[in-house]
């Protein structure tokens, strides 16, 4: 199986693509957001417990030592907080 062959620096690579996707998955929802002006359909629930478990996973990644862990966490709580901060302004705006 090609998976157990792939070498260190290949699963880097994969961690990289890995990170890259889902931290970038945040995106769209900013931009609708910020075009819409409206995420009052955006559960803070969600959010919450997803920053809760990114943390999570920063905490393991500086236990590590792994900066790829770190860096697209960090950029997903951010993201994450930006959703939240963005949809309790337009909620005030109404």
């Amino acid at each position: 199986f090609y998976l157990k062959e792939l070498n260190y620096m290949e699963w880097k690579i994969v961690g990289i693509f890995a990170a890259v996707c889902t931290t970038i998955g945040f995106i769209p929802q900013i931009v609708k957001g910020i075009r819409t002006k409206r995420l009052d359909d955006v559960s803070p629930a969600m959010y919450i417990l997803l920053m809760f478990g990114v943390s999570l996973w920063i905490s393991y990644g500086i236990h590590l030592g792994d900066m790829i862990i770190i860096v697209a966490n960090s950029a997903a709580v951010s993201f994450s907080a930006l959703i939240l901060i963005l949809r309790y302004k337009y909620i005030r705006q109404k």
